[in-house]
């Protein structure tokens, strides 16, 4: 077995000409080396686990190189299946010099979208190195098998390796037969190994961007008590994430931080906003008792609308002053609205978008009194986060002049993109999304869903409904992510439902926890998928049927809690109250302490007794007391102390007088204090959970309905391993 790799003229040449820095490069030489000394195959197949939008096509083309230089002659490059994506990643791959332009002009490799794969041709361009794009699709992958068994049988005598492109469900597609529990393979999944198996000597590479992918991987057993250890794949290479990545720890966790830019960088989108924007496929038109485009600058159901779009076109100027005011290269922005996947929607949509735009015109030359409010409060909103990032912002003034010039000179550019369009007049020469005007607005569908590269987004409204997702993450439609400036971070804004975001933060916590197993070699040991079943047991769950919007993460020292629900009525809850004081100040007394261990059946009674008092009354909030349940009970059976299973910690503390709404205007959402409740718990927490329960007075100059109420805040412990809880699985 080959113990070192052969540095060739390929990966030499690539490498010098892009400026690989020395970790992307060690990156690609150890897939390469593991690729060569390791059987790989569909069902066992080598993993390069990168980010969102971190560099994952440059890392993968790296990998081309090098292989050509170890004795590959073939390389299949497996994409999502839409042809946007499949422009995009040829012309990656001809880019001079990020790719092969070179090498293809000096006659040495030939690159082709399988679908446009010559009938014929000389055995000299057959002698050449080959890259084969073809979409994860069946006309594509059918013409790829007749390529390789039919047109060119010479091929089959090759050495392929095949690039599995944003990995997901369908090309790791298994499921278990119920008859005989035979493992059998999707019907894409299928298409793939048969191209696999009809060359002597293949290899197979897994490029994504979810550690979610390595539990996916087809196994022979449920788990065991749900455990699943990422069996399968033969090797996992971590992709380098470079020094100016942005991804999802800035969108939902730093933006917690009310002393960073990011706490700005979201606002809400109502939900009836989303709903006249979107047009009923039953009524084939908008619905005009909802909505009437003439009052598109009026109506308060088009208003997060049009402030996202006046927001987009102040943060772009803001932006292009401060590069001339540097002397820097003034760049083009682009705003993304993407919403719902079919066209008629995107055809209103542009509508209303270019009579907002004919709108904003108008008034810069009749009514600038209108025009320059409009402006001030985008103004007003972008400063904060651009002062806090620590950056001049430009006069008012310079940015109302830029602002008019912008719209009178046309350089606000709107455009539909999606399947009804012509790919190749859509990107640029990079593969990227053209930006043909200093501020262009894109509207799209599946095209903008992920893979196509969205230079200098500032702006995303986003509406897709995240309910219908399972393996596939919504994440992965974050075109926000990627290589970004703090500069434009500071005029970013994203719009979306508070639902949709809600879940957005649940799955990012979900991949970063699979990513950390990954990091701190837990996941050797497995990680728990578990649920509920009919008897209200909790049973293994095979991860392929995990529901991305219906998931509770565990890992240590994670708070679980009720968050934007108001009290009932004192009169309607005045006897559920007095049963809880009189169970919970009991145990207290009882064991002379405010807190104590007591068994895990009787916290969910308590538990299942608080959620009679709270109402959940606000959109895109809900109390997934199924999964607090669940994972009390789990946390508890699996103690690493005998002597504590089945048991949890109880934490109480009295006369709390928490306000409902912050000063912020959000929901208050921390009961327990860090020094001292948090703190205590911590002490506690080590193989079991801890359920604090805070009894607020709940006052009406505090925002609640005038009666007490216990506000549950469950813990776990210090040594929780890795556990994914799903309220819902998917039927398949």
């Amino acid at each position: 077995m080959p113990q070192n790799i052969i540095i060739g003229k390929f990966y030499k040449t690539l490498t010098t000409n892009r400026k690989d820095d020395d970790d992307l490069k060690s990156c690609i030489e150890e897939t390469v080396l593991k690729l060569v000394r390791l059987n790989t195959s569909l069902k066992k197949p080598g993993v390069l686990l990168g980010k969102i939008q971190s560099g994952k096509t440059r890392a993968f083309i790296g990998v081309i190189a090098l292989a050509f230089d170890n004795g590959y002659d073939i390389v299949i490059v497996l994409t999502k299946g839409t042809k946007a994506l499949a422009e995009q990643t040829i012309k990656r791959l001809r880019e001079n010099p990020e790719g092969f332009g070179l090498f293809e002009d000096d006659n040495q490799v030939q690159i082709h979208d399988v679908m446009s794969f010559p009938d014929s041709l000389p055995e000299f361009v057959l002698s050449q190195k080959l890259i084969l794009v073809s979409k994860k699709e069946d006309d594509n992958l059918k013409r790829l098998i007749k390529a390789i068994t039919v047109t060119y049988p010479g091929l089959q005598n090759k050495k392929v390796l095949v690039i599995d492109d944003e990995a997901d469900f369908a090309s790791i597609s298994f499921h278990k037969e119920k008859e005989n529990g035979a493992i059998k393979q999707g019907k894409i999944a299928k298409l793939i190994d048969e191209v696999r198996t009809k060359v002597k000597q293949s290899d197979f590479l897994q490029v994504t961007a979810t550690p979610y992918s390595l539990y996916l991987q087809p196994d022979d057993s449920d788990g065991q008590d749900g455990l699943f250890p990422p069996k399968r794949p033969a090797f996992t290479v971590l992709l380098p994430i470079h020094d100016n990545y942005v991804g999802g720890d800035y969108y939902f966790i730093e933006s917690e931080d009310d002393g960073s830019p990011a706490s700005h960088v979201y606002e809400e989108l109502p939900l009836n906003e989303l709903n006249v924007l979107n047009v009923s496929k039953r009524l084939k038109r908008a619905d005009r008792r909802l909505f009437k485009i003439e009052e598109v600058f009026t109506s308060s159901n088009a208003n997060t609308l049009k402030n996202s779009i006046v927001n987009f076109i102040v943060g772009g100027c803001i932006r292009r002053l401060q590069q001339e005011q540097t002397g820097e290269k003034q760049q083009n922005y682009s705003l993304v609205i993407h919403t719902d996947i079919h066209r008629i929607s995107h055809a209103w949509q542009e509508e209303l978008v270019k009579k907002l735009k004919e709108e904003l015109v108008g008034m810069v030359k009749n009514n600038p009194d209108l025009f320059k409010r409009l402006v001030s409060e985008a103004y007003k909103n972008l400063k904060p986060s651009i002062e806090l990032a620590g950056f001049n912002i430009p006069k008012l003034d310079d940015v109302l002049t830029n602002v008019s010039r912008v719209l009178i000179n046309g350089m606000l550019f709107v455009q539909q993109v999606n399947s009804k369009k012509d790919v190749n007049a859509l990107l640029d020469s990079k593969g990227q999304l053209k930006l043909w005007a200093p501020l262009n607005i894109f509207i799209g569908g599946q095209i903008l869903d992920r893979g196509i590269t969205i230079k200098n987004m500032i702006g995303f409204y986003y509406g897709r409904n995240p309910k219908k997702f399972q393996q596939d993450t919504v994440l992965q439609h974050s075109r926000m992510y990627g290589a970004r400036s703090k500069e434009d971070l500071a005029v970013t804004r994203f719009y979306t439902t508070r639902n949709i975001y809600e879940i957005m933060c649940l799955i990012h916590e979900f991949d970063n926890a699979l990513r950390d197993a990954f990091l701190n070699g837990s996941h050797e040991k497995g990680v728990y998928f578990i649920r509920k079943d009919a008897s209200d047991r909790l049973v293994p769950c095979s991860p392929n049927k995990i529901m991305l919007s219906n998931i509770t993460t565990l890992k240590p020292y994670k708070r679980l809690l009720p968050v934007g629900f108001q009290t009932d009525y004192k009169t309607n809850i005045k006897k559920d109250i007095k049963e809880l004081d009189k169970e919970i100040l009991g145990l207290q007394t009882a064991n002379q302490s405010n807190y104590f261990m007591i068994s895990v059946e009787q916290a969910i009674t308590i538990l299942e007794k608080i959620k009679k008092t709270l109402l959940m009354q606000e959109k895109g909030y809900e109390w997934d007391i199924k999964a607090h349940k669940a994972s009390l009970e789990h946390l508890s059976k699996n103690s690493l102390n005998n002597n504590q299973r089945g048991k949890i910690w109880i934490l109480i503390r009295k006369n709390r007088n928490i306000s409902r709404i912050q000063n912020d205007g959000s929901y208050s959402d921390q009961p327990d204090n860090p020094e001292t409740d948090q703190r205590k718990a911590k002490e506690l927490a080590i193989n079991i959970p801890i359920m604090m329960l805070f009894r607020e007075n709940g006052l009406k100059e505090q925002g609640w309905n005038g009666s007490p109420f216990w506000w549950p805040v469950v813990m776990t412990p210090k040594n929780t391993h890795t556990t994914i809880f799903t309220s819902n699985t998917a039927d398949y």
